[in-house]
């Protein structure tokens, strides 16, 4: 791969960036950020600190807060001011509340600071829902990833039964839609598809068959970019 190449990949919650994201780093041999589990960290903080209905608290944690990502043996380990707080950050609670913290202006331009700044120095696959328009809008190869909501719904209910949290399909749909209507809502960097991103309905896919798509649509970019 070429030096500090940027792939972003944006799309609703449970459309599959995570998932894909970390399988594609590995297969290239870069970076994965998981935007997201930033704003995860930061709720997760503002909940456990009691200040989440606080915007101005919030702002000010986030121009203070040391948040650090590290991906080993296939997943994200998420650090706060040295505290590892990756065990937290999926709970029910902080799914309630991310999209109303990443909706804060002055949030989201701290943390896409330190997100872009990782794409200035490695290789990086980069996910989240602005991944593609706000973080890196020069992105060498964007994707944009979408799914049914009662796909999207059984993806999330797996991940929150993994975990020990107990809740049932209709809540994790409404909470999905509830979500959908914040992100792509909401004034600030709003979740929509890049004109310029590669759209992939993820809805009946395999992982190997999402991996061997993106793979061959970067490929022929790369040959399109060369012939230029």
């Amino acid at each position: 791969m070429s030096k500090n190449l940027v792939i972003a990949i944006d799309g609703p919650a449970g459309s599959g960036k995570s998932t894909i994201a970390k399988f594609l780093a590995t297969k290239i041999g870069a970076t994965y950020i998981d935007t997201g589990a930033m704003y995860r960290a930061i709720t997760f903080k503002a909940l456990s600190g009691g200040f989440i209905h606080d915007i101005h608290k919030i702002i000010e944690f986030s121009k203070s807060a040391k948040i650090k990502l590290t991906y080993e043996n296939g997943r994200t380990r998420v650090f706060v001011d040295s505290e590892e707080v990756t065990d937290f950050i999926r709970s029910s609670e902080v799914n309630d509340n991310v999209s109303e913290v990443s909706r804060i202006p002055e949030v989201r331009a701290e943390l896409v600071k330190i997100q872009q700044k990782m794409g200035q120095t490695e290789t990086v696959v980069a996910e989240g829902r602005d991944t593609t328009t706000v973080v890196f809008p020069n992105a060498d190869f964007k994707i944009y990833l979408v799914a049914s909501i009662d796909v999207r719904a059984e993806r999330r209910l797996a991940e929150y039964l993994e975990n020990g949290v107990q809740i049932s399909i209709e809540e994790v749909k409404e909470n999905l839609a509830k979500r959908d209507k914040i992100d792509s809502g909401r004034e600030v960097s709003p979740l929509k598809k890049a004109d310029d991103a590669y759209q992939i309905d993820t809805s009946s896919l395999s992982i190997n068959q999402e991996l061997e798509i993106i793979l061959d649509r970067i490929n022929k970019i790369k040959i399109s970019k060369q012939i230029k």
